[in-house]
């Protein structure tokens, strides 16, 4: 074959084997046409990948066969899927047409590989990242395996990114943060979530990842210990119930084959990503993280007894050990929005130890690791919670309403995949979950669309609240509605769901037509009374009222924000004589011209910073306002539109969102050298108020003795408690990590923490 020329006989062997591996752990599912197909699509991809290698220099063929062994044996996906998988770039990145994977593999595996393929040409959109994620979006209602394609896809380029230069990996691992991981838990792919997150983790916060990650190997050996010693005591309760329940089960009440309940255990340390969180929630010590790990019992037993033999087994560890009663979590009688179900609790093991204990079925246990891949498998079981039918409705109807671009649709995608949710009811009991934060006008969209629009009033638990109040669970709300009413601009800001606010945002739009329409009739008739055409002065009189569109001047004309007067222009035959306006030129975007020598204040500059190879004087730049960056922080470059270069912390509040979405505007950035300059950096003091000298130790810690310039700082007290917030000036990182060691030191100081603004 004409591509493995391009390899040597050592990576001719290495791809065979990995293809021969992913056909081997594929054989039992494989049925009718499935093997030929395999096997075509691995030939396809190999001869269309030829010369082709990865950053790393292995050969490219290598990525998309493990991308295609991720979704067999990681995520559970079917031939069609795996077959897809192997050809998922071919179209994007070589001469492959889809024209030829549709005459070749049938329309399903096209359909699959198209929603996979990036659309080309995006130059004149304002993210072109936005717009090929939304083209893989719009997938989900109609092929889900596009999108656990894309997870497989995303998986392996985290898992073999170090070859990637440094501003590759923020924008990816931001990308990956800001959709693919809460799409993950949406799904219900816990291992691919968790595996996500650790990595972004490990490319953001470095420090933090190893810090973590070498304290979990410390601990293994006392860790495997105590897991033994929590389950002794259970392993003889445990076995009881297994020989009672089989001897029923072996009873005339079960027909052939009789089932089985067996069950195991295991013990696992919780996700690095997951452990920093906590760290950095609760502000303690590694030593002081009682839930490092949970314990895992899964019981084999038929969908039938499955509640009633997890709620047997809590019972027995309770009886063992004492339960923390409101860690209890019941998701095995109401599953979560994912289709998660367990029981948790928290219980006090041996030596006084908080330990988390997770129960669940065989069944529970693969939808829980494998999510959606492994919810379709026992779809076909009598009440199976329909979780992501209810979910893909949602993103469906989401989908019918228009967008004004790629990044208003992510923004409203983006809500359907909330991670913590509440459980509200109608006045007749049924029950609707909604994300966290959710407010009573939420619940009114989520009930139906019409209800949404005409809502007057809302009742919680039957008092009258304001629209933007906030769901707890078990709240009861009712929607009185009134058929005159409509949407307000207002009501977006007391939305929280996408369906909601592309709803309230659809209505006003086609209000907005509504009164545009009229705007437009009454310039029509102004124009006929100085007999001026229409069509020939419609696009000027846009341009002269400094409106961005026709439409633009239609509903302003409506709405009297824009008074025409055509009596103020000459008309030559049917032509108005407008009067030509000046127009300023938008500042440009990056490197500055040599006559430019003002800008920001030199403050807010700095000249020890590469970006791309040339120094940042190139660049009309400053340092970003909202995480103002230190010497020695890791920071990345910003392109805006209009206002130069902005120089970002990479653990800004606000990297994640630009990074994902303007991925193309991003730039490496680093710091070239040791310099003199000094850096504003804002803090959060908290501690113990003792009401006497608390300002003072601070001021003679900071001023007197680490020599740092106090630039303002601000102190309020309240029932014992204190929180100040202090700005010093530093010159680097080590210089601010020194002064909030030296800070946390004192006497009755409980926390310091960098902010941004």
């Amino acid at each position: 074959m004409a591509a493995t020329k391009a390899f040597t006989q050592k990576e001719y062997k290495d791809i065979e084997r990995a293809f021969e591996n992913l056909y081997t752990q594929m054989e039992s599912k494989l049925v009718g046409d499935d093997a030929k197909n395999l096997r075509k699509g691995y030939e396809v991809a190999l001869e269309a990948h030829g010369s082709q290698r990865r950053k790393s220099g292995e050969p490219y063929i290598l990525h998309p066969i493990e991308v295609a062994r991720i979704c067999t044996e990681e995520i559970g996906l079917g031939p069609t899927a795996v077959v897809a998988a192997l050809l998922h770039d071919v179209v994007e990145d070589t001469p492959v047409s889809k024209e030829s994977i549709l005459e070749t593999f049938g329309p399903k595996i096209a359909k699959i590989v198209d929603g996979l393929t990036k659309i080309d040409g995006l130059y004149n959109v304002e993210s072109p990242q936005a717009e090929n994620l939304k083209k893989v979006l719009s997938t989900l209602v109609e092929d889900v395996r596009v999108i656990l394609i894309k997870m497989a896809d995303r998986l392996h380029n985290l898992r073999t990114i170090d070859s990637m230069p440094q501003h590759k990996k923020l924008r990816i691992a931001a990308e990956t943060s800001y959709i693919y991981a809460p799409l993950a838990h949406r799904l219900g792919l816990y291992t691919v979530k968790t595996e996500f997150e650790d990595i972004i983790l490990k490319i953001n916060e470095p420090e933090n990842y190893n810090y973590i990650h070498s304290k979990i190997k410390d601990t293994e050996a006392t860790r495997t210990e105590y897991i033994k010693d929590f389950f002794k005591p259970l392993e003889r309760k445990l076995e009881m119930l297994e020989k009672e329940t089989n001897y029923r089960y072996q009873s005339n009440l079960f027909p052939d084959p009789k089932p089985v309940f067996k069950y195991r255990t295991q013990g696992r340390v919780k996700a690095i990503s997951s452990i920093n969180n906590k760290l950095k929630t609760k502000k303690i010590p590694f030593e002081k993280i009682y839930d490092l790990f949970a314990i895992r019992i899964i019981a084999k037993v038929p969908k039938e007894d499955e509640k009633r033999i997890c709620w047997q087994i809590y019972s027995m560890v309770t009886d063992v050990y004492k339960p923390i009663p409101e860690r209890l979590k019941d998701w095995v009688t109401s599953p979560k929005s994912n289709g998660y179900e367990s029981l948790h609790t928290t219980v006090i093991g041996p030596d006084g130890k908080y330990v988390e204990v997770q129960i669940r079925s065989e069944r529970m246990d693969e939808i829980s690791e494998r999510g959606f891949a492994a919810h379709w498998k026992y779809k076909g079981i009598k009440d199976e919670n329909s979780v992501y039918d209810r979910w893909l409705n949602n993103i469906r109807e989401m989908l019918d309403e228009q967008h004004s671009d790629a990044i208003e649709f992510i923004n409203d995608f983006k809500t359907n995949l909330f991670a913590e949710e509440v459980y509200v009811f109608t006045p007749k009991g049924d029950m609707k979950v909604l994300p966290k934060g959710a407010t009573a006008l939420d619940f009114a969209f989520e009930i139906h669309s019409d209800i949404g629009y005409k809502t007057t009033a809302l009742k919680v638990n039957d008092k009258i609240v304001p629209m933007g109040f906030k769901l707890e669970n078990g709240d009861r709300v009712e929607v009185i509605t009134n058929n005159n009413q409509k949407p307000k601009e207002a009501w977006l800001k007391m939305v929280v769901t996408g369906k909601a606010r592309s709803k309230i945002r659809s209505s006003m739009k086609e209000e907005r037509r509504k009164q545009g329409e009229m705007g437009k009739e009454a310039l029509d008739r102004k124009l006929k009374r100085v007999k001026a055409d229409f069509d020939l002065n419609i696009d000027e009189l846009v341009k002269y009222y400094d409106t961005t569109s026709r439409a633009d001047l239609y509903y302003a004309i409506a709405n009297d924000t824009i008074k025409v007067n055509l009596k103020e222009f000459a008309v030559e035959g049917k032509k108005l004589i407008i009067p030509k306006k000046s127009q300023n030129d938008s500042p440009s975007i990056g490197k500055k011209a040599p006559s430019d020598t003002h800008g920001k204040e030199q403050s807010s500059k700095a000249t020890n910073i590469i970006v791309n190879g040339d120094p940042i004087d190139m660049y009309e730049h400053e340092l970003a306002s909202c995480c103002n960056p230190v010497q020695g922080d890791s920071i990345f470059g910003f392109l805006t539109l209009g206002a130069g270069l902005k120089i970002h912390r990479i653990s800004c509040k606000n990297a994640t969102n630009l990074l994902a979405k303007y991925g193309y505007r991003v730039l490496s950035a680093e710091w070239s050298n040791i310099s003199n300059k000094e850096f504003v950096v804002d803090l959060k003091v908290t501690g113990i108020d003792s009401g006497i000298g608390v300002i003072n130790n601070l001021i003679n810690e900071i001023s007197n003795k680490l020599k740092v310039n106090i630039r303002s700082f601000s102190i309020n007290g309240n029932e014992g408690y204190f929180e100040g917030d202090l700005s010093v000036i530093v010159k680097n990182k080590d210089q601010l990590h020194v002064v909030m060691s030296s800070v946390l030191a004192l006497e009755g100081i409980a926390d310091v923490q960098r902010i941004e603004k």
